[in-house]
């Protein structure tokens, strides 16, 4: 597997509009979003997610006419650097291209607090597109 991060210095992106930090997650709410988001991408093998995970990691919530429709999970390890965990939407409004949207209002919410790196896990090929996008390389 190969890792990647966003250089957050090297990216001008803004916060979406629909979008807030959610410091009282309902956890069902989210369960149901992410249930939704794996029966949609038809995945295999899925990983859950724990309930104490969404109150020790940072929760980005994205809305459609005032409801939730989507979420971010994302861990912050230190002052300087946050890790994207997971993403999950409901796709009841295709036309809210959340995917790589969300990400970008990611980065300027984290750059706006003043991170440097903003840690994707696997380098897939859609995040290649983010500006300040870095493979990370060996320990040498």
């Amino acid at each position: 597997m190969i890792y990647a991060r966003i250089r957050l210095a090297d990216t001008n992106y803004s916060m979406l509009d629909n979008f807030k930090l959610i410091t009282k997650p309902n956890v069902d709410e989210l369960e149901n979003i992410y249930n939704t988001y794996c029966v949609y991408k038809n995945f295999r093998s899925v990983m859950p997610i724990f309930p104490e995970e969404y109150f020790t990691n940072d929760v980005l919530g994205y809305y459609d006419q005032g409801k939730l429709v989507a979420f971010s999970l994302m861990h912050v390890y230190n002052s300087k650097n946050v890790e994207a965990i997971q993403f999950a939407w409901n796709y009841a409004n295709p036309k809210l291209h959340l995917g790589i949207a969300s990400l970008r209002s990611e980065c300027a919410f984290y750059k706006s607090k003043g991170f440097d790196y903003l840690y994707l896990g696997e380098a897939n090929e859609y995040k290649r597109q983010m500006d300040g996008f870095e493979i990370l390389g060996p320990r040498t």
